[in-house]
């Protein structure tokens, strides 16, 4: 329903000009065989890694609907300024009411992938502590922004993310890294205030959408690179968890 306004690019055109170029620069450094042992670490080849985060850039554009709050009012904007980024509000025209949505690149796919790097690694306890610590974080730097939802920093997921990882478990640091910066701030920032939602005129409220993307993207990025670093390896410890 109401495809034709669901849809949209959730950030402004330069970011994501700056995430394709990060991709090329990681395809490139594969091809060189700089980052190959690196998503090994991760629990992907670098063929599938790559593809994933491609299609997590692209599938940001896709939104699912899963409810429809026919009395809301919607407050028309395009651009929205939070966290010193704007944000892409679609146009209403004659919008009835708001629509609470799963955005495939923001939420659906780093879900799916989360579950994936949580099996393959048994990292069950590590990966839950630290996401419960991010979405700590990340829920209290989220804003509520009428008109445009729920924003977040940019850099908060994947830098709060990447520590902890790196503290908690040197030998499963990037999927613990990835883990807990995608599902904690899904969590921090778009579950937990899922109660506030309401009235605040914006058309669309996307998980996973404008305001906590660009989060989870570059928390993607830098698991890659994490896992890149020359971390010792340790034979028993907290990160291999059943």
């Amino acid at each position: 329903m109401y495809s034709q306004h669901v849809d949209y690019l959730p950030l402004p055109p330069i970011l994501y000009a700056v995430f394709t170029g990060a991709l090329i620069a990681l395809f490139l450094l594969i091809q060189f065989g700089v980052l190959r042992y690196a998503f090994g670490r991760i629990g992907l080849s670098s063929k599938y890694a790559t593809l994933l985060l491609l299609a997590s850039l692209l599938g940001s554009y896709v939104n699912i609907p899963v409810a429809h709050f026919t009395q809301e009012r919607v407050v028309p904007q395009e651009m929205v300024d939070d966290f010193g980024g704007r944000y892409v509000v679609p146009e209403v025209v004659n919008w009835p009411g708001m629509i609470l949505a799963v955005n495939v690149g923001g939420a659906v796919i780093p879900l799916l992938l989360s579950i994936y790097l949580l099996a393959r690694n048994r990292i069950w306890i590590v990966a839950a502590l630290a996401t419960a610590i991010v979405a700590v974080v990340v829920h209290y730097f989220a804003r509520i922004v009428p008109g445009a939802g729920i924003s977040v920093p940019i850099l908060a997921p994947p830098l709060v993310s990447a520590a902890l990882a790196i503290l908690l478990s040197r030998d499963f640091a990037a999927p613990v890294a990835y883990v807990s910066g995608s599902l904690g701030t899904l969590i921090g920032a778009d579950l937990l205030n899922l109660d506030k939602i309401e009235g605040i005129g914006t058309p669309i409220v996307s998980f996973g959408g404008a305001g906590t993307f660009d989060g989870i993207f570059v928390t993607g990025i830098l698991a890659v690179l994490i896992a890149s670093l020359p971390l010792r390896r340790k034979a028993t410890g907290v990160s291999a968890t059943t």
